[in-house]
């Protein structure tokens, strides 16, 4: 394999190049994490003031995800192919345009067509960084380049929804909830500018070559499944979104009978077929898609209900989520004190028990306590299920990847992270879809949140039982970290 390194003509020293391309890195993942938490708490507002139906709560998370999911599968080698500093910059250019166009949108479909562009610019940006950081750093240093990512995501997840509360509640300038995207001008110019400036540029000549029918046929299959969930509802559920989705497993299949095509006759596949013959991968995508949707439709009920059901202000919402975040904070760094090396499989067995018995205990304080809850009686379940969710998030990529082959990680990586995406769509589909069906049904915000937690609680339930698929231990080196 055949690999350039240009480092810029800055008179930077090596040592100082490195990590000064690692804060760049490091602040595009905040930016795309930002994006990926604030429209929890905004959505209520955008709707109010945008107008458009419920299904607009639910597009823009599902409409940001299902495009990184899309296009993550295919990012990483658009870099090994044109450039890994190329593409970061026009991931990161074109992220920064596609906020502008979601903060001056003038209609719900403008504001979701923008959503999707920032996923798939964030598609293109996020996996450079990573490459970049494998590429620059001696493997002694390596360690401590990736655990820079553990505290700064940490942070980013805590301060996420607060931060859109408060950019909401304060409507700078007069742009309201607008602000959470136009945020992301300087931060993006920034990015962009640093980028040409201090990031070296690597190129692999002999690069896997893109597989865009692959690309093709999976896209049309996640949006065949996701597009009905949110729209068949509010259409009363006709006939062609149960076929959309009858026809989306059948694509799935004919996206994996072409994969392996691809590999029989010669050429590159999208996503290596030998993986899905591995009991553990397998098992591990079943579950981190359950696991996903689990997480990211529970942020999104659990906002509606704090502003739609409890009358919460943005900020408060946002202030009311901290438990969960400082839970998963602290989860997290229990994982990484040793437990994770010592249980491995039965670390994440415990993390989603946890997990389970903290949603369970927010849907009996929601139900005890009445339309009078507060955020200081919801806030210990909301802890516990954050304690879980650090528990399962530690060791989760790791041990899903232990037995994959060296030369199979690089397609085993890009496709779990973007069945974690495809999850997150898949679960703002499925929960916020529940959730709008209960309150259609006149069941109250009360009762139709704690059903909607109970589902999660399946969902949870399903992930442990998934789990066993795994292997017990992930590798002794962590080398997919």
């Amino acid at each position: 394999m055949t690999v350039t390194a240009t480092p810029g003509a800055t008179g930077v020293e090596p040592y100082r190049l490195r990590w000064a391309a690692l804060f760049v890195i490091l602040a595009a993942e905040v930016m795309d994490m930002l994006d990926a938490l604030v429209t929890t708490i905004a959505a209520p507002t955008v709707q109010r003031e945008l107008g458009g139906s419920d299904s607009l709560v639910q597009w823009l998370g599902a409409g940001y995800t299902l495009a990184m999911a899309v296009g993550l599968v295919t990012g990483g080698r658009l870099g090994d192919l044109y450039g890994k500093k190329r593409m970061f910059v026009i991931g990161a250019a074109g992220f920064t345009v596609a906020s502008l166009l979601c903060g001056l949108a003038v209609n719900p479909e403008m504001l979701i067509a923008s959503r999707v562009l920032q996923g798939l610019f964030g598609a293109v940006m996020l996996p450079q960084g990573l490459g970049l950081i494998k590429e620059m750093f001696p493997p002694q240093e390596l360690g401590k380049a990736f655990g820079m990512f553990g505290p700064v995501m940490t942070i980013a997840s805590v301060g996420g929804p607060v931060l859109a509360g408060w950019l909401v509640d304060a409507d700078f300038f007069g742009t309201g909830w607008r602000m959470i995207f136009l945020i992301n001008l300087p931060l993006g110019l920034a990015a962009v500018l640093a980028a040409l400036r201090v990031l070296p540029e690597y190129r692999t000549f002999d690069a896997t070559r893109l597989d865009l029918p692959g690309v093709a046929l999976f896209s049309a299959a996640a949006t065949l499944l996701i597009f009905p969930l949110i729209q068949g509802r509010e259409l009363d559920w006709p006939v062609w979104t149960f076929v959309s989705m009858a026809a989306s497993v059948a694509l799935f299949v004919v996206f994996g009978r072409y994969e392996a095509h691809r590999v029989r006759t010669g050429r590159d596949p999208l996503v290596i077929p030998s993986l899905f013959r591995k009991r553990a991968f397998s098992g591990g995508l079943a579950a981190g898609l359950a696991f996903f949707s689990g997480i990211m439709g529970f942020g999104l009920v659990f906002s509606l209900y704090t502003q739609m059901g409890l009358g919460f202000t943005p900020l408060q919402a946002g202030l009311a989520c901290l438990p969960q975040a400082i839970g998963g904070v602290a989860g997290f760094g229990l994982a990484m004190s040793g437990l994770q090396e010592r249980l491995g499989r039965g670390l994440l067995q415990i993390g989603t028990v946890v997990m389970a018995a903290g949603a369970a205990s927010l849907a009996l304080t929601i139900h005890f306590a009445g339309p009078a809850v507060s955020a200081w009686q919801l806030a210990p379940s909301l802890g516990l299920v954050g304690l879980g969710m650090g528990l399962v998030m530690a060791p989760f990529f790791d041990i899903v990847l232990a037995g994959v082959e060296p030369r199979e990680s690089g397609s085993a990586s890009g496709t779990l992270t973007a069945v974690q995406q495809l999850g997150g769509a898949l679960g703002t589909a499925v929960l916020g879809t529940l959730l709008f069906h209960l309150l259609a049904d006149e069941w109250g915000f009360a009762a139709s949140i704690q059903a909607t937690v109970w589902a999660e609680v399946g969902l949870l339930a399903l992930t442990f039982a998934l789990s066993f698929l795994l292997p017990r231990h992930a590798t002794p080196s962590g080398a997919h970290a």
